[in-house]
């Protein structure tokens, strides 16, 4: 069985474009191609739709996803393990995290486990909440930081109790408070996260009693303080003012393992680092 298709298939899904799959592959887009040309052939089905501005999932595609990534981590679990058997200091993690962990956190964590575990090989992935769910659930990662509660499912190790904190212009009548009560944001404009990726602050809102008026809404947290920074909620503005709330608020930050899964010594390993490293802060 040839598994090379069915991951070239997961990743053009993935990032919608065959270009960018051929990229992520190290192959040619023309190679992507025929590739993907003789699976829907093998399977007797158009998988994907192709047009100028990229690929997307065909109803047939979306069917069989689910089996090729299963297939493609089960085979990628199977040489972990093989791996783990002929060099135990070796291995491999796959890792998932939204921006704020994989900015201010990972450089340091991954510093201090490449320092431990210097044959082990990591692949980081980043985006927000919601992927590192679907990332988890799929097998696609062996460890993933989120925010708890969750309905996963997975095994998780809580690790912070985060404050979260209200980003305001500048110019905002608010923004020379210390500190703010979320009753004070009754009746203002708000840029969200996605949906699936907004329970923090939703959560935060909803026990005070407010309905927010969300006004943009955008995948990345830092892209939310740039057009807060920007002034598109209250005037010009060339940076931001953060305030506490008052009373506190926060979200939990945990580590999950991925659903179903037994890790491996090394997936073990990162996870005993990440420990370490959150505990010395």
């Amino acid at each position: 069985m040839n598994l090379n298709k069915y991951e070239i298939f997961c990743k053009t899904a993935e990032l919608g474009s065959l270009t960018r799959a051929a990229e992520a592959e190290g192959i040619t887009q023309s190679a992507v191609s025929h590739i993907l040309a003789d699976l829907e052939k093998e399977f007797g089905a158009a998988l994907l739709v192709r047009s100028r501005t990229g690929a997307r999932l065909t109803p047939e595609g979306e069917k069989l996803l689910p089996y090729f990534r299963a297939v493609v981590t089960a085979e990628l679990r199977l040489r972990q393990q093989a791996a783990a058997l002929r060099a135990p200091e070796a291995g491999l993690v796959r890792i998932g995290a939204f921006t704020s962990v994989a900015v201010h956190w990972l450089p340091g964590i991954l510093k201090e486990f490449q320092r431990r575990w210097p044959a082990v090989e990591i692949r980081l992935l980043n985006g927000d909440y919601q992927d590192v769910n679907t990332w988890l659930t799929e097998g696609s990662v062996d460890l993933g930081f989120l925010t708890l509660p969750t309905a996963l499912g997975c095994r998780t190790v809580p690790l912070m109790e985060d404050p979260l904190l209200a980003v305001l212009p500048p110019e905002h009548p608010l923004a020379a408070r210390d500190a703010v009560n979320l009753r004070d944001l009754e009746g203002e404009s708000f840029i969200s996260l996605l949906e699936g990726s907004n329970q923090d602050a939703r959560r935060a809102l909803e026990a005070a009693g407010i309905s927010p008026a969300v006004r943009y809404v955008t995948k990345d947290d830092y892209a939310i303080i740039a057009m807060v920074g920007q002034g598109l909620l209250r005037g010009r503005a060339d940076g931001v003012r953060v305030a506490r709330i008052e009373p506190p608020v926060s979200r939990t930050i945990a580590l999950a393992y991925a659903a179903g899964a037994e890790p491996t010594q090394a997936v073990e390993r990162f996870a005993a680092c990440v420990l370490d490293w959150v505990h010395a802060l």
